[in-house]
């Protein structure tokens, strides 16, 4: 097994290593270096929404965090003071997660996204009262779905 300084993972994680995310190491922050080597391929894409949301027109702020509870780095990716979605780091790609309540999953099936995050939106067991709807990320294309969640995200009081 690879040692957790060497690629950042803890294999106490309740994941199996095929299926864990990645930045596990509370000792070793997220930097460009590490996100571009475990991302590999999908860090041009990583870099382009962070470029795009951080920009006047989303003014969103990621910010990095360890997580005791989940035993990994996630990113909160806010506006103000309201999350609008979780970033986590997978080998490979990454995932973002937003979480809606019930009144508000309608307005995501009418938003014209790829049909396939709305079916496991309407499948998906809710944590508590919040539904997620989630992306694995690994193309620059996948962006513009991602960008319209955020759009909606940010309209909701």
């Amino acid at each position: 097994m690879v040692t957790a300084k060497k690629n950042n993972l803890n294999n106490n994680y309740p994941y199996n290593k095929m299926e864990a995310p990645l930045l596990r190491d509370p000792d070793i922050p997220p930097s460009d270096e590490l996100l571009k080597s475990v991302l590999k391929s999908s860090y041009s894409a990583y870099v382009e929404m962070i470029k795009t949301i951080t920009g006047p027109e989303y003014g969103l702020t990621p910010q990095w965090n360890f997580y005791r509870d989940g035993k990994a780095w996630l990113c909160k990716v806010s506006y103000k003071k309201k999350t609008v979605f979780w970033l986590s780091v997978w080998e490979g790609y990454f995932k973002t997660a937003f979480y809606f309540v019930d009144r508000h999953c309608p307005g995501v099936l009418e938003l014209d996204i790829d049909e396939s995050i709305k079916e496991d939106l309407k499948s998906c067991k809710p944590f508590g009262t919040l539904y997620p709807v989630r992306f694995s990320i690994r193309h620059s294309e996948q962006i513009s779905d991602l960008l319209k969640v955020i759009e909606y995200k940010k309209s909701l009081k």
